[in-house]
């Protein structure tokens, strides 16, 4: 069975799209690549169970495994070590991702205290958009009694769109709700 977002995609938000920018090229009209969801752990690095915990919570947010990243250089002023353990991301394209998104914009967003809508300068200037969020309880799948250490995560939304504009249409057709 098809991701409901996806469904959406194609038969409300492609034609829009097209007809708006003036595409004939299906294969030219805005779409999803993939979904980079990161935690950044390094003041967890002597708590391994806070990591166990975090990484855990990633992997059910998400239905994926994540990975653990590694500090690539040493920075003495931050107390980080070569190979360090650092934080936690996880990759999600196609049935999962759009399945991600639709959690993330039906669900998540709107538990999120005093929300006013998305910043839409995180836009990058290549069609891709970044946002965070200060902790993981927003997401159902994480039971709040459980938690031992609240843990923010970026969501990098990585799309094929030329540009900003065309970046910032695509989700707000897929129902991502932007500041106005």
């Amino acid at each position: 069975m098809a991701a409901r977002l996806l469904e959406q995609y194609k038969k409300e938000v492609m034609p829009a799209l097209a007809e708006e920018f003036g595409l004939r090229n299906a294969l030219s009209v805005p779409r999803l690549e993939k979904i980079v969801v990161s935690m950044g752990l390094a003041r967890y690095e002597r708590e391994d169970a806070a990591m166990e915990g975090a990484t855990e919570e990633l992997a059910r947010i998400t239905g994926q495994r994540p990975v653990l990243t590694r500090a690539r250089k040493s920075i003495s002023n931050f107390k980080l070590r070569e190979g360090m353990k650092v934080g936690a991301m996880v990759t999600l394209r196609g049935q999962r991702m759009y399945e991600f998104l639709d959690r993330l914009i039906s669900l998540a967003i709107p538990r999120v205290r005093d929300f006013r809508g998305l910043s839409p300068s995180g836009f990058d200037g290549r069609g891709n958009y970044n946002m965070g969020l200060s902790e993981q309880t927003v997401f159902p799948e994480v039971d709040p009694g459980k938690v031992q250490f609240t843990q923010g995560m970026n969501i990098a939304i990585v799309t094929t769109a030329e540009t900003d504009e065309q970046a910032r249409r695509l989700l707000a057709l897929l129902g991502m709700p932007f500041r106005t």
